[in-house]
């Protein structure tokens, strides 16, 4: 590599390093900020909301990879022709292809970063994550036991309790549930126990009394009770789905077991091979933005206005490039068949590259001046 190269491949890298730090800082924070706000919410300790964070961190990271080149490409090759840089090396006989390649190096380093991250830590992290969303959701205590808080385990049901003593005694407790449609049942108790059988998980109220209110009849009948056992498994289990998603799916079975993946995932092929294809589409679509960013600034020469023109008409590129990239999506899913069509956003990046890269290439012809009729004596 020659030392120009490595010059410029080192501020890439460098500029992409501060970029990317400072995106995936504002885009965790707001990540984290939701997480908060939920399992606080729910009971759950700061430290279940930074290991939350934590486990999200990969992914957040491979969204903005592909921002953070392009914002690191643009910045540096703007550098480098607002100081002449660049037109002291074209005037060596570099030629824009010749001096694409440092972005092509570091675009190719941010595609490797992005494959490791797409086939190897996201879906690790993200499984993990939605393990620990199913454990949660299955816990008791972050759900019902809560003093002095009215709480929604599922839709239609209230719980409340007054106070929970020492021994696990749960006293003063309401139960209202609103979830069949012709009736509501409230039960009111002194007190209550959580019991664990099995699978599943029922609540015992001793010493209170059952209020059914008939919404046709419009009737109120009351039931006192010495104990009643009422099975909450399906308030705790409300929210939790299947751990099995595709994201978290390794790359392995997605490529050479999809039946299986999609009956396990209740997804379609197409959206197994859409997810399948994303993981080497995306590390491209690193190198495409590296490449745009660097060839749109590329064409129009030196100026002392600077490049503002050609960063928006790079920003514009990129747009594009997503747009194709958004259309494709639901063709891809309900037929299989057309998984080639991922490729297209980076084949159209691609294409953009070499004609701007072509257009920079072009030898600069000078405006012919109009030649005066009348001749100039000697």
């Amino acid at each position: 590599m020659a030392r120009f190269d490595r010059y410029v491949l080192s501020r890439f890298i460098m500029l992409f390093g501060f970029f990317a730090l400072v995106l995936v800082s504002v885009y965790w924070l707001n990540r984290a900020v939701i997480l908060f706000d939920r399992l606080i919410a729910d009971g759950h300790s700061a430290a279940v909301v930074l290991e939350f964070t934590a486990l999200s961190l990969p992914n957040v990271v491979k969204l903005v990879l592909p921002i953070a080149a392009f914002a690191g490409t643009v910045y540096v090759t703007n550098r480098l022709s607002a100081e002449s840089e660049l037109t002291v090396v074209q005037a060596t006989g570099f030629s824009p292809w010749r001096l694409a390649h440092p972005a092509l190096y570091f675009g190719l380093l941010v595609a490797v970063i992005m494959s490791v991250l797409t086939h190897f830590l996201v879906p690790q992290s993200l499984g993990q994550l939605r393990q620990r969303e199913v454990e949660l959701s299955r816990s008791i205590s972050a759900k019902l036991v809560r003093e002095g808080v009215f709480l929604h385990p599922a839709s239609g049901v209230t719980f409340f309790i007054r106070e929970i003593t020492d021994d696990g005694e749960l006293r003063d407790v309401l139960l209202d549930d609103r979830r069949t449609e012709d009736r509501t049942v409230t039960y009111t108790a002194q007190s209550a126990y959580l019991l664990r059988v099995e699978e599943s998980v029922r609540l015992v109220m001793v010493n209170g009394l059952a209020q059914t209110l008939n919404k046709e009849t419009n009737r109120l009948s009351t039931t006192q009770f010495d104990d009643v056992t009422y099975d909450i498994t399906a308030m705790l289990s409300g929210r939790v789905g299947r751990v099995e998603r595709l994201y978290s799916t390794s790359t392995w079975r997605l490529m050479f077991d999809k039946e299986a993946v999609a009956e396990e995932t209740k997804s379609t092929l197409g959206e197994v091979g859409e997810e399948l294809h994303m993981r080497f589409q995306q590390p491209l679509l690193g190198l495409v933005a590296a490449m745009i960013g660097f060839s749109s600034l590329m064409i129009g020469g030196y100026s002392r206005f600077g490049v503002g023109k050609q960063i928006v008409f790079a920003i514009f590129l990129l747009v594009v490039v997503k747009l194709v990239e958004g259309s494709i999506v639901t063709p891809i899913r309900s037929d299989e068949t057309l998984w080639p069509l991922i490729y297209l956003p980076s084949l159209v990046g691609f294409g953009m590259v070499a004609t701007l890269l072509h257009s920079a290439s072009k030898p600069f012809r000078p405006a012919r001046r109009r030649k005066d009729h009348d001749e100039v004596p000697a």
